[in-house]
């Protein structure tokens, strides 16, 4: 237990390089997958079962026709309005959990971290590099901020046309489609969902990408400080070892 909240799921974290537990983080990843399939389940919601109620004793006869002289009725008609509240809060908690796992400080302030750290402490750890998993934070930390702007929306223009002192953001609709909120929100399940269930990172896929073809400088081991030469020199060294037993 000593050892679990001092290094939590970090090989040392004195480390120049940072590895941390792998079967840990994919615990972590199963958990914190709740929130973007809940979040899914809300823009469901709102996207596809909102639908307009018009009660037909209110109809009223305008004595006016449309083009196709049908008779034209005033009705009442009335729509489902949502509070945001608690998918504002859970989204908070989620970008608090994408930065905390960026850094060994504020990793100790991560109640998912410390959980998955005591979960795996009896398995043991296969280490990665915490570089190619910030990247994918990022990535992660970017789709919750989108997710904030979209069930907020009035909040961000009211702060927007405050600070350049302009109506640059309409403050009385949404301005961001709903189709783009629901794609991503399925974007963010189907990355989480491979991380937890297959242990593949796609953001690490794409930082390794991005290092090969040199947009990223920042070291990683196990993107771009690979030494063939060594690996190489290792495997005619295996090969004349083997030869030579079979002499």
């Amino acid at each position: 237990m000593r050892d679990i909240f001092k290094n939590l799921w970090f090989r040392d974290p004195k480390e120049s390089a940072l590895y941390i537990n792998d079967v840990a983080m994919r615990m972590r990843a199963g958990i914190l997958l709740i929130i973007p399939l809940y979040m899914g389940l809300t823009l469901f919601d709102v996207v596809y079962t909102s639908n307009w109620v018009v009660d037909g004793n209110t109809a009223v006869d305008t004595y006016d026709t449309d083009w196709d002289n049908r008779i034209i009725y005033a009705v009442e008609a009335t729509k489902r309005t949502y509070e945001y509240s608690t998918q504002t809060f859970l989204l908070f908690y989620a970008l608090f959990e994408m930065i905390a796992g960026m850094f060994v400080l504020t990793s100790r302030l991560s109640p998912t971290i410390l959980l998955c750290s005591f979960l795996a402490r009896k398995t043991p750890p296969v280490w990665k590099p915490l570089v190619p998993k910030r990247f994918a934070w990022s990535i992660g930390a970017s789709l919750i901020f989108f997710c904030l702007l979209f069930f907020n929306p009035d909040t961000f223009a009211g702060w927007v046309n405050g600070v350049f002192n302009s109506q640059l953001l309409p403050e009385t609709e949404n301005y961001i489609p709903s189709g783009v909120a629901v794609n991503l929100v399925w974007v963010c399940i189907g990355f989480m969902w491979l991380e937890a269930v297959f242990g593949y990172c796609v953001g690490c896929k794409v930082h390794a990408l991005l290092v090969k073809i040199g947009l990223i400088k920042e070291a990683c081991e196990e993107c771009n400080n690979i030494d063939w030469d060594a690996i190489a020199k290792k495997h005619k060294e295996k090969q004349a070892a083997e030869n030579k037993t079979e002499q």
